[in-house]
């Protein structure tokens, strides 16, 4: 179905061109789409929060209204102004103009049908739309299926392409190829579980800290059967510590292992850790009870907590010539990471218990044995105290 509406598209824009107008205009117009693709790209995140703000009912739809809006505007101001400059008509000969307009209404198709790509997935709608990037079941973030010559792709890996260099801001670099490593994939592993109102945003900054931990897993974690973990080639077992703000979450706090990612750079790579390219990976699962790895599929819905503070220790393999930088959930939360610890400055581990939320220091405590009650006084007087779970509670969860 895609593969048909871009061949539509650029037949259409072929046949414009052709009919229409000339060489030079069909030059021109690509020039124009690709730069307002770059300003759409760069700005529309500093616009969603200001749409949320004043339209909290279309948060969802933010992203794609954003991108859109300033997509179209900046493209018609662009064509606005080539149009005044180049009044005249140039006319650069019958051959090269016939073979000129078509071969530039076929570049300036693709770009579109790129573009569009892009903003669909943006919006929130089922997974299989406009086309179905992975599989069904199970999806393998290293293994995406790609549109007819991958248009979406193209625009993305363009606006990285500048983003590390000519697009980049003068005091402190920020790669879009490091900040959203992977973003077509990233769209549509982030709603997969819309259909069971998994929200692709969160309501405010979900991070409880600015500065996120992590540490290489230690040899002792086992999986849920007690076995050990199998080592996988050219890879690292990291453990990465998620602490997400209850009351920045939607629908309960619900949320899928797709959602987060950890974004890594290469050892050797630039000064600034948000320079240059990024690789995305996905946990295999997160540390639950009795410090065990409970492997996860990216699509098994977390109910997550009524608590003040979700934390969860999450797994990923690491390829061994890469070191995590950031640690990404959902469409609009960034968490920059410590280098990896190890040995003893690696902290204790946290399980997460999924069901019910919770989450406790490892390893479990055994319970206090019970005091001996005590004796009523003579007038039948009973002493009033906290409890000892209140007592260790309230003072730690009062700021929450």
């Amino acid at each position: 179905m895609v593969a048909l509406v871009m061949l539509a598209i650029i037949a259409g824009c072929a046949a414009y061109l052709f009919l229409k107008g000339t060489l030079v205009q069909g030059i021109t117009m690509i020039l124009n789409l690709i730069i307002a693709g770059f300003v759409a790209f760069g700005f529309f995140e500093m616009l969603v929060p200001l749409l949320i703000k004043y339209a909290a009912s279309v948060a969802d739809w933010a992203p794609l209204i954003c991108f859109a809006l300033l997509l179209i505007l900046v493209f018609a101001i662009l064509q606005t102004v080539a149009m005044q400059l180049g009044k005249e008509r140039v006319d650069l000969g019958k051959l090269p103009e016939q073979i000129g307009r078509v071969a530039c209404g076929v570049v300036l198709g693709y770009v579109v049908t790129g573009h569009l790509l892009v903003a669909a997935a943006m919006a929130p709608l089922p997974i299989q739309y406009p086309y179905p990037r992975f599989e069904q079941r199970n999806p393998n973030p290293s293994k995406p299926n790609k549109a007819t010559l991958n248009p979406d792709g193209f625009v993305t890996g363009l606006f990285a392409a500048v983003s590390k260099g000519s697009f980049s801001p003068i005091r402190e670099p920020k790669s879009f190829a490091m900040l959203h490593a992977g973003y077509v994939d990233q769209l549509y592993l982030n709603r997969r579980m819309l259909a069971r109102k998994v929200p692709t945003t969160t309501t405010a900054p979900a991070f409880e800290k600015s500065k996120g931990i992590v540490w290489n897993a230690p040899d002792s974690l086992r999986d849920s059967d007690g076995k050990p973990l199998g080592a996988r080639p050219g890879e690292n077992l990291m453990l990465a510590r998620a602490e997400l703000k209850g009351r920045a979450l939607k629908e309960g706090g619900k949320l899928t292992l797709s959602q987060i990612r950890l974004v890594c750079a290469p050892k050797s790579g630039a000064k600034s850790p948000l320079a240059g390219q990024g690789t995305a990976v996905y946990p295999v699962g997160y540390v639950g009870a009795n410090s065990r790895l409970e492997r996860k599929s990216l699509d098994d819905v977390i109910p997550g907590s009524t608590e003040p503070l979700i934390a969860m220790d999450l797994a990923f393999y690491v390829p061994a010539n890469l070191v995590p930088v950031l640690l990404e959930f959902k469409d609009n939360n960034v968490l920059a990471v410590s280098s990896p610890a190890g040995g003893e400055e690696a902290p204790v581990t946290i399980s997460f218990t999924g069901s019910s939320g919770s989450s406790q220091n490892e390893p479990p405590q055994p319970p206090p044995a019970p005091e001996p009650r005590q004796p009523r006084s003579p007038k039948g007087d009973r002493e009033k105290t906290l409890s000892e779970s209140t007592r260790g509670i309230v003072p730690d969860q009062l700021e929450n």
